[in-house]
């Protein structure tokens, strides 16, 4: 079951993973994203090495794995990011309807719109709830008031914030409790109508009622949206994601261990290093 290294054994061919858990909005999985070879570095320094496989559409696929394994690495890549990082380099393939996203060229602006980011700690703009939604639409060249107005309902309705602050959509976004400004930040993102939405650890930084409410809406947003999720939550990991990758240094370098669905790398993980992180003796 598993080399002397532990990489990748017991993976299951992306093309050939059968059905999701019952009642799941992605029983038949179509590629979204598809990873092949992803390498990444920091000034020299390989921090993820050789990664490969497909993120299915609708689904959320949770990223585990120890600090350090360059999850979060592998996170911010797939919407150039890591563009913005001095030193990076990467080298493969995401291919996103075909087009590989790391070639030279792209529109890195229109990427990002079709793959928002939420960040672990909720960055909320200085300015009005309304200005925190208006901007991302007014850079985006819609300002038809009818139209934006619309979309700042819609969204704030989606993440459940609606009942919440409709009446005090000019009072500053930083006056909200870390959960109301994490579920603003989501909403930001959404207002642009992405495709994918990419999570670094979005509930770390709060308390367990409002990691609470924000693990409920990501829940809400499967099918909808494809969700990709890094979290050190195993049981959260378990209770949200149809698909878990996982991570581990080897060589110095981060390598995905093994990707499956959710339910069946938690209960019958194919390599020894899973089982042990999910055992708790490892990591």
């Amino acid at each position: 079951m598993t080399d002397s290294t532990g990489l990748q054994k017991g993976i299951e061919s992306p093309y050939t993973l059968g059905q999701v858990e019952a009642g799941s909005p992605c029983c038949k999985p179509v590629a979204h994203l598809q990873i092949r070879d992803l390498t990444i570095a920091y000034h020299g320094v390989t921090v993820l090495s050789g990664v490969s496989l497909d993120v299915y559409r609708g689904c959320i696929t949770a990223l585990i794995g120890p600090s350090g394994c360059g999850k979060s690495s592998f996170l911010a890549c797939l919407n150039r990011l890591t563009d913005l990082l001095p030193g990076a380099h990467t080298h493969g393939e995401v291919r996103l309807d075909d087009q590989n996203i790391l070639a030279p060229g792209l529109d890195v602006k229109q990427l990002r719109q079709r793959i928002g980011m939420i960040f672990q700690k909720p960055n909320p703009f200085p300015l009005s709830i309304r200005r925190n939604l208006e901007l991302p639409l007014l850079e985006r060249g819609i300002r038809q008031r009818i139209e934006i107005n619309r979309r700042i309902e819609s969204v704030l309705r989606d993440v459940g914030l609606w009942d919440e602050v409709a009446t005090r959509l000019n009072s500053p976004a930083t006056r909200l409790s870390g959960g109301q400004q994490q579920r603003l930040c989501i909403a930001r993102a959404l207002i642009l109508e992405p495709e994918i939405l990419l999570m670094d650890e979005p509930c770390s930084a709060l308390d367990p009622l409002s990691s609470a409410v924000v693990e409920d809406l990501i829940l809400r947003l499967r099918g909808r949206y494809t969700v990709i999720i890094v979290t050190h939550n195993l049981a959260q990991a378990r209770r949200i994601a149809n698909y878990a990758a996982f991570f581990w240094v080897t060589e110095q370098s981060g390598k995905l261990i093994e990707f499956n669905r959710c339910q069946s790398l938690f209960e019958a993980p194919q390599n020894s290093l899973t089982e042990a992180y999910i055992a708790g003796t490892k990591g």
